[in-house]
């Protein structure tokens, strides 16, 4: 017995299709096919041959399958009577970039970011910015930096120059043992790593605060270099409290990063020279650490509005 191979065969205009529907097979047309069981017949012979009642008869060949009619718009009924299914639509066009399965996606781009109001005033509290925190050894520089960076409302990031100089354990270069070419070698390294790891935080949303101790009368080492490795929109403000209290925070260090009383006194002499040079200046000498972050904000708020001129 041989059965259709192919596309099912849809169903003839007008007949019920569905459920319970008869599937009505095309017989051969050379008449009657041997073997067949008819109601009240007899095949050759004499015999009834026992065939199962539920087998359609075999056609003797398949009948082409007709190509699928294009989804077309069932007209209304007359009089307005009657459904005929729900209005047909066309399949989405395979391998099309504008579909998900039969759901069609809408056109569209990446929605870009609001663009702040121009008429707002500055806000340092929300604003990615980098602040170069310049003052002398115990002037809080560290201290200071790290509380404005752990209550700022956005991402903020704190670099210490002092730190990343420290990453060199053999062969460190320290400073106490005096500025020869070794240790201004591993400054320079060190303002250029810290200066990376600023643009890089800046270039992802992340504000950042840098400290060091810069000297104005050394420009090559100090100002320039920052201002060549993070770029012209670094924040420049220098904390700057009296020689007493910095010699009193001085005295409360440990290790590598306390210094003699006359280095100290020297370092804050020289710091003096930013007095004049147009650079915001703190003097947080009657100041806690959580009101001298309250002065930062305001003067980053400032700087953002008027840049200095360095």
């Amino acid at each position: 017995m041989q059965y259709a191979v192919g596309a099912p065969l849809p169903p003839p205009h007008g007949q019920a299709s569905g459920p319970g529907a008869a599937m009505h097979w095309t017989p051969n047309p050379g008449g009657h096919t041997p073997g067949a069981h008819t109601p009240g017949g007899h095949a050759p012979g004499g015999h009834t041959p026992h065939t199962p009642p539920a087998s359609p008869p075999a056609p003797a060949a398949p009948p082409p399958a007709p190509a699928a009619p294009p989804p077309a718009q069932q007209p209304a009924p007359a009089g307005g009577q009657g459904w005929h299914g729900p209005p047909q639509q066309a399949p989405p066009t395979p391998n099309s970039s504008d579909v998900t399965g039969h759901v069609p996606l809408p056109p569209g781009a990446p929605v870009p970011l609001p663009s702040p109001p121009t008429d707002a005033a500055p806000d340092a509290t929300h604003a990615a910015v980098a602040v170069l925190l310049i003052g002398p050894a115990g002037a809080g520089k560290t201290s200071v930096a790290r509380h404005w960076a752990d209550t700022r409302r956005v991402p903020t990031a704190h670099i210490s120059l002092d730190d990343v100089r420290e990453w060199v354990r053999s062969g460190f270069a320290d400073p106490q043992a005096g500025w020869n070419d070794h240790s201004e070698a591993q400054y320079r390294l060190a303002r250029r790593t810290c200066g990376f790891a600023a643009r890089n935080f800046l270039a992802n949303g992340i504000s950042c605060i840098l400290d060091d101790a810069v000297f104005p009368d050394r420009p090559v080492v100090g100002l320039g270099g920052w201002k060549r490795h993070v770029g012209p929109g670094l924040l420049p403000i220098v904390l700057l409290p009296g020689l007493e209290i910095v010699l009193e925070r001085n005295a409360r260090r440990s290790g590598n990063r306390r210094l003699s009383d006359e280095e100290v006194a020297r370092i804050h002499g020289r710091m003096a020279g930013w007095y004049g040079s147009g650079l915001p200046i703190i003097d947080n000498s009657q100041h806690d650490v959580a009101t001298t972050v309250r002065v930062l904000d305001d003067v980053v708020a400032r700087s953002i509005a008027s840049p200095p001129n360095w």
